[in-house]
């Protein structure tokens, strides 16, 4: 008796995010270069540390987690117009190390744990970073976890890894965002 194989996902992969067509959103870890034109003293290199602050000369500690870095380097020159004259564009902010992108793949594939990019992969990419599916994994079970950042609701992606990888269907290959988890059964 052969063994009944499900039907395909129907989920509407397309409505999910492609981080590439958006500015970056800083995390702990990262590493920001703040460079402030004719006041050297200023510049400096931070890292966001667990509470999501840096500290920054003359302006202290500010809130830099959940900031893309425009949004930073407008919290900064808002700081620093307490102190200095500034026309707004004297300021830069640069990401030097990208620590934040993390997600975690477990179940059935070689290397299991926690992995990092210093850039977006797509489902693909990150599970063949993992070493692949084993044999024993359910490749038609694949579910990609999502926490949703502003309600924190946790809803599944389900995937199929082999439709996925060979081509046939590219629209399940999305963007792994930061945060979430792949499991292979």
């Amino acid at each position: 008796m052969a063994a009944c194989t499900p039907p395909p996902p129907n989920y509407p992969y397309k409505d999910e995010p492609d981080p590439r067509n958006h500015e970056l959103t800083l995390g702990v870890g990262d590493v920001v270069d703040i460079r402030v034109w004719e006041n050297q003293n200023l510049n400096t290199e931070s890292t966001i540390r667990p509470d999501g602050t840096i500290t920054m000369p003359l302006v202290g500690d500010l809130k830099a987690v959940g900031e893309t870095p425009s949004g930073l380097r407008a919290k900064i020159n808002t700081q620093l117009a307490e102190f200095l004259k500034l026309n707004g564009t004297e300021t830069t902010v640069a990401v030097r190390s990208w620590h934040s992108y993390r997600f975690r793949i477990d179940g059935e594939v070689s290397r299991p744990g926690i992995y990092s990019s210093d850039q977006y992969l797509t489902v693909a990419d990150a599970i063949a970073l993992a070493g692949g599916p084993t044999r024993f994994a359910k490749r038609n079970e694949v579910k990609l976890i999502r926490t949703d950042a502003k309600t924190h609701a946790v809803h599944p992606i389900p995937l199929d890894y082999d439709l996925l990888s060979n081509g046939t269907r590219t629209d399940m290959n999305i963007y792994v965002m930061p945060g979430d988890a792949i499991n292979i059964p």
